[in-house]
């Protein structure tokens, strides 16, 4: 079985989470102190945590290279989130994503499949948006394009819809819905909602009305609490969730395993 069916089989089977690991300052990006080899040590050390108390994916960003670049990023940063990815997957046996803020999908995926990891998240695929970094286009058809090109068909890419950090005036003629529904007319391989900010919860509303309307996976990318969880339970497929894990629920913090396990039996229960 390819991963790309492995981790769809997943996905169909039960309700993934997936915890994030936010890489230090990445060579070259202007908060960076560390070497290579210690931005690759400190990123197993978090997989290995997520590992050991039940987490069975996470994905890599990263969020500490600001100011971000709009859509690309050194070879530096691509190179050394891939090397960073493999050793995950080969010490750890996780499920793996990527995402290359801000927005530098090609990157990302170009990362994955040399990874052997299994999905990106990718801002930007349908319509435009105005971002910190500035105008995020539609990179669908460039991305899918160069997905086939590369032979990369295993690498599923799942697809922020109205996300956080940004402006949506030039699309507030078009629900959520409907962009989701583009969405999967493109080709997107799941959708991901988001709240406003980092840490911020999703509308359970617009989950709804997404559910309703797409046949593709449905994954919540921010704000989920082990309070809030059982709002959106009912309704998607899997939940990115980083700001809760880390200690003290600070995003730019280690995972605390005593967080991840108070999360696991909120959902226990759930099930």
């Amino acid at each position: 079985m390819s991963q790309k069916k492995a981790f769809k089989k997943q996905l169909a089977q039960h309700k993934i989470i997936i915890g994030m690991i936010h890489l230090e300052a990445m060579p070259g990006t202007p908060k960076n102190t560390q070497n290579p080899q210690y931005i690759i040590n400190k990123a197993l050390e978090e997989a290995k945590t997520y590992a050991q108390n039940g987490i069975e994916a996470v994905m890599i960003e990263n969020m500490h290279d600001v100011p971000y670049l709009n859509k690309t990023v050194g070879d530096e940063v691509a190179t050394l989130t891939a090397i960073i990815a493999y050793e995950i997957k080969r010490k750890t046996g996780l499920y793996c994503g990527i995402q290359i803020l801000a927005g530098a999908n090609k990157a990302a995926l170009a990362a994955a499949h040399s990874a052997v990891a299994d999905f990106i998240r990718v801002e930007g695929f349908v319509f435009a948006h105005i971002a910190d970094e500035g105008y995020i286009e539609s990179s669908a058809a460039e991305l899918l394009r160069y997905r086939k090109l590369i032979g990369a068909d295993d690498i599923l890419i799942f697809t922020d819809i109205k996300k956080k950090h940004s402006a949506h005036a030039i699309s507030s003629d078009i629900s959520i819905a409907e962009t989701a529904e583009a969405a999967e007319f493109f080709l997107s391989d799941g959708v991901i909602l988001t709240g406003s900010s980092t840490g911020k919860k999703a509308d359970i509303n617009e989950l709804k009305a997404v559910k309703n309307t797409v046949k593709l996976p449905v994954l919540i990318g921010s704000g989920i609490t082990d309070k809030n969880i059982a709002e959106f339970y009912p309704y998607a497929d899997a939940f990115i969730i980083g700001s809760y894990f880390k200690e003290k629920g600070n995003w730019q913090n280690a995972p605390d395993p005593k967080r991840i396990k108070r999360l696991l039996h909120t959902i226990q229960l759930l099930s």
